[in-house]
C-alpha cells in the first residue's frame, strides 16, 4: 500500500543498469558489453575494470555495433549494447530489424538517457517514439523499469531470457521505492489495491502515478496502481482482472501516445473489456531543452496531469 513504500534514495535509473551490468558480468561469464562512445552516460566502466576483455568499444557507430552483438550472439555470447535510447533505436532500426529481431538474436539492446527528463539535451536526443517502434518487432521483449533498483533487477533478469530484449531507463535522478518489490519479466507489479479507477504506469511516471494516488486518496478517490514495467509481452491477466473491478482507466508514460503502453492496454480492452480511458504521455509533439521537471509539466505528465486524468475518466465511468 502506498503508506508503505519507503523511499530509500535517490539515482537515476541508468545507474541501476551500470550496477546490474557488473552484476550480471559476475554471474555470467558468456555476458559481453558493447557501448557506442559514451562510457560514463552508461555507467559501463565498472564493469569495464572488471571485465577488459569482455569489453567492445564500438565508437560512434551504433550500426556496426548492433552487427557485432548479432554476431556475438549467433557465437553464444550475451552481448548487452549500450547507448543513448535515440541512437539505440531510431538510427540503427533496419539493422535491428535485420540482424536482430528477424533471426531472434540474443542481443539486449540497452538504452539510456530516454524521454523528456533526458533535459537540457533538448529534442534531437528526447526519444518518444522507441516503445512503439521496438514492440513492433517480432519476437522482441520491451522492458521499461520505474527506479534504480528495478532498472538492476531487471539488467539482471534479462540475462536469463532468451531472445532479443529492449531496456529502457534514462538520465535523472530519481526516487527508489521498489527494492522490496519483485520482478519478473512480464508480470506486473500491483502497488496498492483499489476501486474507483486502474491507474496504469511505466517508468519514471509511476512515481508520478503514485504522488497522485496519495493526493487522490485524500479526496477520497480508491486508486488501484499497477506497474507495467514489462509492455511487451503485456501481463494481461493483471489488467483485465484490476478493470474488472474499476471499470476506468488511466495510463500515464513518458512517451508518445501513438505506440506507447497506453495504446497496447486500449488495443486488450477494446478486444475483452471495453472501459472509458484516459492517458497521460504526450500528445504528437517533440520536447525542447529544459530540466525534467519543467519539461513534465510542460507536456502533460506530471504528478497534477494524472491526478486530472483520474478525474476525467472517473466521470466518464
Amino acid at each position: 500500500m502506498l503508506d508503505q513504500i519507503e523511499v530509500t534514495g535517490k539515482k537515476a535509473t541508468r545507474d541501476g543498469f551500470g550496477d546490474g551490468l557488473l552484476e550480471v558480468g559476475r554471474q555470467h561469464d558468456q555476458v559481453v558489453a558493447l557501448c557506442a562512445d559514451l562510457l560514463g552516460s552508461l555507467k559501463m566502466n565498472d564493469f569495464i575494470k572488471e571485465f577488459p576483455d569482455r569489453f567492445f568499444q564500438m565508437g560512434i557507430s551504433e550500426a556496426n555495433m548492433m552487427g557485432v552483438a548479432a554476431g556475438l550472439a549467433t557465437g553464444g555470447k550475451i552481448p548487452y549494447t549500450g547507448t543513448f535510447a535515440n541512437f539505440s533505436t531510431g538510427r540503427v532500426y533496419d539493422q535491428i530489424r535485420q540482424t536482430i529481431a528477424y533471426s531472434g538474436k540474443n542481443v539486449k539492446v540497452c538504452a539510456s538517457h530516454a524521454g523528456v527528463t533526458l533535459g537540457e539535451d533538448g529534442a534531437t536526443h528526447q526519444i518518444l517514439e522507441d516503445i512503439g517502434m521496438m514492440k513492433m518487432l517480432p519476437g522482441f521483449t520491451v522492458i521499461n523499469p520505474c527506479d534504480y533498483a528495478q532498472t538492476k533487477a531487471a539488467t539482471i533478469a534479462i540475462a536469463e531470457h532468451y531472445g532479443p530484449v529492449y531496456l529502457r531507463f534514462g538520465r535523472p535522478s530519481w526516487p527508489i521505492f521498489t527494492e522490496k518489490m519483485p520482478f519478473e519479466i512480464g508480470k506486473a507489479i500491483l502497488i496498492q489495491e483499489g476501486a474507483d479507477v486502474s491507474i496504469f504506469a511505466t517508468g519514471h511516471l509511476v512515481w508520478k502515478a503514485v504522488e497522485a494516488a496519495r493526493e487522490l486518496a485524500a479526496s477520497g478517490i480508491s486508486v488501484e496502481l499497477i506497474n507495467i514495467h514489462t509492455i511487451k509481452p503485456l501481463d494481461e491477466e493483471a489488467i483485465l482482472d484490476s478493470v474488472q473491478k474499476t471499470r476506468c482507466v488511466v495510463t500515464a508514460e513518458e512517451h508518445q501516445f501513438a505506440g506507447g503502453m497506453g495504446e497496447s492496454i486500449a488495443r486488450l480492452l477494446a478486444r475483452q473489456m471495453p472501459t472509458p480511458m484516459e492517458f497521460v504521455g504526450v500528445d504528437d509533439s517533440f520536447g525542447e531543452s529544459g530540466t525534467p521537471g519543467e519539461l513534465l509539466d510542460k507536456y502533460g505528465m506530471s504528478t497534477g496531469h494524472v491526478v486530472a486524468a483520474v478525474q476525467r475518466v472517473l466521470k466518464r465511468k
